[in-house]
């Protein structure tokens, strides 16, 4: 049976942005959270390194600030960066106090009392962490806390199909909901909300080869593009650069804690190969670290490279990273006394919807927070253990800005229903299948680590015509999770391309060979994308 449903608050997404944000909004607001698999199953999950912030009375603010501007190869904006440096020590207290258990140390290291690790891209110990598995403790805990609230109705195996807004082509535009697919009763059902929030997380699964959960589909990017807000910056996909390389091993991340705590990598002769691209050598930034394992790959046609911490005492290894050591040791690898094979995959979009401070999109009532979101704090590139940080600052600020406006907002009217009477069910499942595979192919092959111009051509005659089939497919059956997924990366790898087409430099993650050198005379400047659905919004 269909259902209609009445919140004040729609949170699409249950990973640290959306958890966050439900938790700390007034118990008196009804709110609803909707997660495409279990509750906890997202990217937040699987974060192993940590979550950067000042802790350390040797660090400090403009410390912080500068090393994410350096990181960000010139497109970062300074006062959200600003914005959120400062917010960090309040949000990890906020954490703090919902139970999460952060590892201890000897004061005599760290003046905070807790381990603080440096990942790349920082100049002091700033990254607070539970031992190598901070996403998990942060995410079980915050779903913990979740579950328990009265105000908060948890949707588990629901997936959204899209935004429903009032007036498309006129100011007062507004989000009052969306249509959502049951997984379980596989029926569509209309979700009414006062406030709608998307942190639906990235769009990595587009690629090949990702460190990233199945769930990370670009769905709350698509919806918001489709319902006519203006996206920015998807050429700029950060690419890990360590995940474990075995053919059983899928997407394990090797978390940038190693190379932090002295890991080198090397060569498979053994030799170290690092020291010749950057002086910063394992800690430089990810986007260099990357090009370079890349490159090294290619001059040597080989598959993978090696990270290598054999040098540090067993203790110590097995101590600080216990999830990655039980997890190599499953494949055969004894990472205390062998380097562990790695190559790079895609781990994060620094592109998203455009978003002011106070987490509002382009259109009224509809915010985005986490990495669906763009604000301006990663720029051409995110620095390590930045991404949690951003998730819960925005949630915080969203949370600010939704208790100003919701008093004022006005229950949405009844959304048309989900009509399913001129649609059939499919006998021809194949092709989804067919086309997903051919997407996240070509997309690693021509809009990977390294591009030209050709390549982007060749793939954007070949998302053009995956569109084409994948509309008509839309249109004439039911919808599924795998269709609905599909979807949303088409219109996702389509952004991502026309995106790297209209940056004619290289710049942090986004290098052509075309453009090999960055243009700060004419390109320095964030890419926008407007759909042709887009209104400025009234407030504005």
């Amino acid at each position: 049976m269909k259902k209609n449903y009445l919140h004040d608050v729609l949170i699409i997404g249950s990973g640290a942005a959306g958890l966050s944000l439900a938790l700390r909004l007034p118990s008196d607001i009804h709110i609803a959270v909707i997660a495409k698999r279990n509750l906890n199953e997202g990217s937040t999950l699987y974060a192993q390194g940590g979550i950067s912030a000042v802790l350390d009375k040797q660090d400090s603010v403009a410390s912080h600030v500068a090393d994410t501007l350096a990181a960000g190869a010139g497109l970062c904006d300074e006062k959200t960066v600003r914005l959120v440096v400062e917010n960090g020590p309040k949000n990890i207290h906020w954490l703090l106090k919902e139970g999460v258990q952060f590892t201890q140390e000897d004061s005599a290291i760290s003046s905070s009392g807790f381990h603080l690790t440096r990942e790349g891209g920082h100049s002091h110990r700033r990254v607070i962490h539970a031992a190598d598995s901070t996403g998990y403790s942060v995410e079980t805990t915050l779903e913990q806390q979740a579950r328990s609230r009265e105000n908060i109705t948890l949707y588990e195996h629901h997936i959204a199909i899209d935004l429903i807004t009032s007036k498309q082509d006129n100011p007062t535009n507004r989000c009052t909901g969306a249509y959502i697919l049951n997984l379980e009763t596989e029926h569509v059902e209309t979700f009414n909300a006062r406030i709608v929030v998307l942190a639906t997380g990235g769009a990595s699964k587009v690629y090949l080869y990702t460190s990233n959960p199945d769930v990370a589909t670009g769905d709350g990017i698509a919806m918001a593009w489709r319902a006519g807000c203006r996206i920015a910056n998807m050429e700029f996909i950060q690419f890990h650069p360590t995940c474990l390389y075995h053919p059983k091993a899928k997407s394990f991340l090797i978390t940038e804690a190693l190379r932090g705590e002295g890991a080198y990598l090397k060569r498979p002769d053994g030799s170290r190969f690092m020291p010749d691209y950057d002086e910063r050598t394992e800690l430089a930034p990810r986007d260099i670290v990357a090009h370079a394992i890349d490159h090294e790959m290619k001059r040597l046609g080989i598959e993978c490279v090696y990270l290598d911490i054999t040098h540090k005492p067993a203790e110590f290894i097995q101590e600080h990273f216990p999830t990655v050591y039980s997890r190599c040791l499953k494949f055969g690898i004894d990472i205390t006394r062998e380097p562990i094979p790695v190559v790079p995959a895609a781990h994060y979009t620094c592109g998203g919807v455009i978003t002011d401070h106070r987490a509002q999109t382009d259109i009224n009532g509809l915010y985005a927070i986490g990495e669906t979101a763009y604000t301006g704090l990663h720029g051409a590139n995110r620095m390590a253990s930045n991404s949690l940080l951003e998730c819960l600052v925005f949630g915080q600020l969203a949370c600010e800005d939704i208790q100003q406006v919701l008093a004022e907002t006005p229950a949405p009217p009844p959304a048309a229903k989900w009509d399913e009477s001129r649609v059939t069910d499919s006998d021809e499942e194949v092709v989804v299948s067919h086309n997903w595979e051919e997407l996240r192919h070509f997309m690693w092959d021509y809009v990977g680590i390294v591009r030209s111009n050709k390549r982007l051509e060749r793939a954007k005659r070949r998302v053009n015509l995956l569109r084409h089939e994948i509309r008509w497919y839309y249109d004439n059956f039911r919808v599924t999770n795998d269709l609905l997924e599909l979807r949303n990366l088409v219109d996702v790898a389509d952004l991502i391309i026309r995106s790297a087409q209209r940056r004619r430099e290289s710049r942090g993650l986004h290098y052509t060979i075309d453009f090999p050198q960055t243009d700060d005379v004419t390109q320095k400047k964030p890419t926008i994308l407007i759909p042709d659905n887009y209104s400025p919004r009234l407030s504005d």
